[in-house]
C-alpha cells in the first residue's frame, strides 16, 4: 500500500519493495526494463538514476512510469545507487506517518528489458525474513562476452578470505536487501566495487547473504577495446574495495576505534 508515496507496511505485515535502477545511456532498453519491474509482486516504487547518458535515457525512463534523477555527468554505479536510495528516503521522510517503515530495496540493471519480470524470485526470501539480502545468479548469457574470469575470480577470493562465505556470481549486480543491510553497507564501495563492498560489509555485519538462481538477460561487454578497458576498470574497483575492506579488517583487530573510522 502506497499513501501520497510513502512505504506502509502492506496488509500482510510486510513492507513493500522500492527498485533502483543505475544506467546510462539505456534510452533503448529502459522503457521495457522499468515496466517489467513495475510488474513485479511486492514492487510499488521504481527509482531510475541516469548517470550522465547522452542519450534520452531519462525521459523513456519518465515516460515508462519512474522517478527519475538525473546526474549531469557520469559519477559510476555506486553514486548512482546511492543517489537512488537517498531520493527514495527522502520522499518517505516527507510523507512518513508513525507506522511507515523504510521500502526495501531491489537494485537492478538498466539493461535487462523484459527478462527483468524474472526478479521476483529475489523478492520473497527478504520480504520474509529469510535472508538481508539475495544475490541474482544468471545463466551463460546469450551475447558472448570476453574473459572477465580474472574479476571474478579476484572477487570470489576475496569475499571468501574475508568473510568465509564462496559466492557463485560475486559480481551480479541484480540484489534486494532490507534497508537495515543497506545501512550496513554504507557509504557503498566506490565504482565497479560495489557488489564486492555489499557482499563483504553485509556479511561482516552478521547478516544472511543468499543467492538465487534468476533467468536473466543483459548486455555483456564485448573482446574490443571498450571491453577489455571495462574490465580493467572493473579490475581497479574490486581490488580497492577489497583492500580497504582488508585494511579495516586488520584494523579491527588491533584498534577498534580506528577501524570504525576507516
Amino acid at each position: 500500500m502506497v499513501v501520497n508515496g510513502a512505504s506502509v507496511v502492506n496488509p500482510h505485515g510486510q513492507r513493500t519493495v522500492a527498485a533502483i535502477i543505475p544506467c546510462k545511456d539505456e534510452a533503448d532498453r529502459i522503457v521495457a526494463t522499468v515496466e517489467a519491474v513495475l510488474g513485479l509482486e511486492g514492487v510499488d516504487k521504481v527509482v531510475v538514476v541516469d548517470d550522465g547518458s547522452t542519450d534520452d535515457t531519462a525521459a523513456a525512463a519518465d515516460a515508462a512510469g519512474a522517478d527519475v534523477i538525473v546526474h549531469a555527468r557520469n559519477f559510476g554505479k555506486a553514486a548512482a545507487l546511492e543517489t537512488g536510495v537517498r531520493h527514495l528516503r527522502e520522499l518517505e521522510s516527507f510523507n512518513a506517518t508513525d507506522e511507515n517503515s523504510p521500502r526495501h530495496l531491489l537494485f537492478v540493471d538498466g539493461d535487462l528489458e523484459g527478462s527483468a519480470s524474472n526478479l521476483g524470485v529475489l523478492i520473497p526470501p527478504v520480504l520474509e525474513g529469510r535472508a538481508d539480502m539475495t544475490i541474482a545468479t544468471l545463466p551463460p548469457q546469450q551475447t558472448a562476452g570476453g574473459g572477465h574470469g580474472f574479476v571474478v575470480r579476484l572477487a570470489r577470493d576475496g569475499i571468501q578470505n574475508l568473510t568465509g562465505w564462496t559466492a557463485k556470481q560475486p559480481l551480479s549486480g541484480m540484489r534486494c536487501l532490507t534497508a537495515e543491510a543497506f545501512d550496513a553497507a554504507s557509504p557503498l564501495a566506490p565504482g565497479w566495487g560495489v557488489e564486492v563492498g555489499l557482499t563483504v560489509d553485509i556479511l561482516g555485519a552478521g547478516l544472511r547473504v543468499e543467492e538465487v538462481p534468476c533467468d536473466l538477460q543483459h548486455r555483456v561487454s564485448g573482446k574490443d577495446w571498450r571491453g577489455q578497458v571495462h574490465r580493467a576498470k572493473q579490475y581497479r574497483d574490486v581490488w580497492r574495495a577489497l583492500t580497504r575492506r582488508r585494511v579495516r579488517k586488520a584494523l579491527s583487530q588491533r584498534a577498534p576505534g580506528v577501524a570504525q573510522r576507516f
